[in-house]
């Protein structure tokens, strides 16, 4: 069976396979290790986003790592009460988003660019070290991540869906 360090070399995720060394741990479960190299910088499209941040904050990071037609995602207006809400603006759809969290900010941008090739997925990997750890991943590649065992989303639902759309 190959390694977590393997798999994700094959997918394309790890940044430096030197650097994930000194963090992997093999003896953790392999989601666990995947948290533990999200928070160290060390995947690829991977974000560590602290508690504290608010999706009005997160927005130009996120987006970037989406690529493709998200890098032209365009927040026009932040309303904070009673909930925060987000007036945005996405190629010719303008919206005003209810976000609770960041978990369902991702989950909007997911949705907002589904049927987009060439905009990467959000996973929302989990928290770790108080923060919550996203991924953005390719769509072309989601079929194959979501068979692996080390792959556990808190999305994944959202991102079984995405693979259906193609």
């Amino acid at each position: 069976m190959a390694s977590l360090l393997d798999s994700l070399d094959r997918f394309r995720l790890l940044k430096d396979r030197e650097a994930a060394r000194e963090v992997f741990r093999p003896e953790e479960p392999p989601h666990i290790s995947l948290l533990r190299l999200a928070d160290a910088g060390q995947l690829s499209g991977g974000l560590t986003v602290s508690f504290g941040v608010r999706a009005d904050e997160l927005v130009g990071p996120l987006t970037l790592a989406m690529g493709g037609a998200a890098r032209r995602f365009k927040l026009v207006d932040v309303r904070e009460q009673p909930r925060l809400e987000l007036h945005i603006l996405a190629g010719d759809v303008s919206e005003r988003w209810e976000v609770e969290d960041l978990a369902s900010f991702a989950h909007n941008l997911n949705d907002l660019y589904r049927t987009a090739s060439d905009v990467r997925a959000i996973a929302v990997l989990g928290e770790w070290n108080d923060a919550l750890q996203l991924l953005c991943v390719e769509k072309a590649s989601l079929p194959r991540l979501l068979r692996e065992r080390f792959f556990l989303p808190q999305n994944r639902e959202v991102l079984e869906r995405l693979t259906k759309r193609r």
